[in-house]
């Protein structure tokens, strides 16, 4: 009975099984990860040198091949020496989940050893930046634009074969013009976060605003509704839930393109920290701030679904939002 209520077809699970089936989309992958990394005989391909013995070239906390460990100790055991001993390991790039919690703690509680370098929340507020901006730009042309498409005929045959075209062209094949025309900062970064979102916004608005229900709109022109009034009494209106939900969407679309964006011109943001911690071999430090993308993410998104849960109150909410 219970398994047949969990896997009813297109019925929302009550309030309890499905908090704990969301939680349990986290503990998952933490569960795996954590047997990965503590249960030795699951995934440890390599041995952490813990007393060198004879072997000259191995160090204390030196991360060794095991097939590596193995032959030098059978040299050292024949040649009738000391033997080297260590410990099962994972690879240094796979830090364990006790590892990147000190790493989050630290890079919000620790200054960063080099000048080069900046304190994580300096870089994700950089990040930020970039993402903000380039989104509002995207959103300010591609929501009319997008709207108009979806509601004339006319401005859909005239807009929508470029966009079709153009939203298949990479958007960091522009980094290199979008330097020589904007700089070296940030402007290049929001140019790349508008190419990457603007024509699929457009697209996507578009269809959505076709979706609405012709009725509404027989029965506005029977009343006479005409023109501006007509758009923006009905189709507006009429599209704004759904509107709402395409553009949390989109918004997570935009972060989809930071990483390339913050290539271009001068090295900032989430980027350059994420490069300069795997440049230094600080694996721990580099987990964390992409995770930090995704915990940002995943935050802003339960806000805006929260949010729209209170502004669309009449429109019956899907489970996953």
């Amino acid at each position: 009975m219970i398994w047949s209520n969990l896997f009813a077809v297109r019925k929302n699970l009550r309030p309890r099984p499905r908090f704990f089936v969301s939680v349990m989309s986290f503990v998952l992958p933490l569960l795996i990860w954590s047997l990965v990394s503590y249960v030795p005989w699951i995934w440890h391909p390599m041995t952490e040198i813990t007393e060198p013995g004879s072997v000259s070239y191995f160090k204390p906390g030196m991360l060794i091949d095991n097939d590596t460990f193995e032959r030098e100790s059978q040299v050292a055991s024949d040649a009738g020496t000391a033997l080297p001993a260590g410990n099962p390991a994972n690879p240094i790039y796979l830090p364990a989940p006790h590892q990147i919690a000190k790493a989050f703690y630290k890079a919000f509680t620790t200054e960063p050893l080099r000048r080069s370098e900046k304190w994580l929340h300096e870089s994700l507020w950089q990040s930020i930046q970039v993402i903000f901006w380039g989104f509002v730009i995207s959103s300010v042309i591609g929501v009319p634009l997008g709207i108009l498409c979806g509601t004339y005929d006319f401005f859909a045959r005239l807009f929508e074969p470029f966009v079709e075209f153009f939203r298949y062209l990479p958007a960091p094949a522009f980094g290199a013009l979008a330097v020589a025309v904007l700089g070296i900062y940030q402007e290049p970064k929001i140019a790349i976060i508008v190419i990457g979102t603007f024509f699929q916004q457009v697209l996507i608005i578009a269809n959505t605003t076709r979706k609405l229900d012709n009725s509404l709109i027989e029965a506005a022109q029977t009343l006479g509704a005409r023109g501006a009034s007509l758009l923006f009494k009905v189709v507006v209106p009429g599209i704004l839930p759904d509107l709402y939900k395409d553009q949390r969407i989109l918004l997570g679309w935009a972060w989809t393109y930071l990483i390339v964006a913050e290539l271009i011109g001068t090295s900032s943001g989430i980027t350059w920290f994420i490069t300069q911690q795997a440049r230094y071999k600080n694996f721990d430090n580099m987990f964390a701030a992409i995770m930090m993308i995704g915990i940002i993410g995943l935050s802003t998104d339960l806000l805006l679904a929260w949010l729209g849960r209170r502004m669309f109150r009449w429109q019956q909410q899907p489970a996953k939002a």
